[in-house]
């Protein structure tokens, strides 16, 4: 049996090292830590499924009910496509 995801609009904002200013508040996630991981820093994001690595340019997701997690950007960008309002 197969089955297709069904179409959902997200929200998403690219994560920078500028949203890290010791812990920064993300509604239902906080970024957190700093630590260096091949030379690229690292931090983490409380999500339902636990803490999660994220690095410049992951995105991250609010999914369906308002919880936070990251995405590689390549990941994302062969799952997601931009949404005009005119499709909503």
């Amino acid at each position: 049996m197969k089955f297709r995801k069904r179409p959902v609009v997200i929200e998403a904002e690219k994560f920078t090292e500028g949203m890290y200013l010791g812990h920064v508040a993300i509604p239902d996630g906080v970024v957190y830590g700093g630590t260096v991981d091949n030379g690229e820093r690292l931090h983490f994001i409380r999500t339902l499924e636990g803490n999660m690595a994220v690095k410049a340019g992951d995105m991250i997701i609010t999914g369906v009910k308002g919880e936070k997690y990251p995405c590689k950007l390549d990941i994302f960008e062969r799952t997601y496509e931009a949404v005009r309002s005119t499709d909503l």
